[in-house]
């Protein structure tokens, strides 16, 4: 089994369904006894330049461990869901489990409004 992480561009108008498109997603990891690491919902972010006509999209990240042929099922899903706007698939070296800095940020964002009210 091979370590990868995978970042998933969603459309924003189909911010609702992510949560049901990570369920599907983790389904057929844990399917071939694949292991989920970390997973992010980053929420919608602005896009460096237009995709689709698009200004945003909805980011989702996951750290996992898994098979080859499960990345290939992966990939054919991506590939033919239109609701995804753009994939990438890393493979990396070892799990990573502590939270990403995108993720550090926000969290930073969140307490300091907390603390401003």
């Amino acid at each position: 089994m091979r370590h990868y992480e995978i970042i998933v561009m969603i459309h924003p108008d189909h911010s609702e369904k992510v949560s049901l498109l990570i369920e599907k997603y983790k389904k057929i990891i844990k399917k071939d006894a694949g292991i989920v690491h970390r997973l992010e919902d980053w929420g919608r972010r602005q896009l460096s330049y237009p995709i689709n006509k698009l200004q945003k999209a909805h980011y989702v990240l996951m750290n996992i461990e898994t098979a080859p042929k499960t990345i290939n099922i992966l990939e054919t899903e991506f590939r033919f869901n239109t609701i995804i706007l753009r994939n990438m698939i890393m493979c990396v070296k070892k799990a990573i489990v502590q939270p990403s800095p995108i993720l550090k940020l926000k969290d930073e964002k969140k307490e300091k409004s907390k603390f401003d009210k």
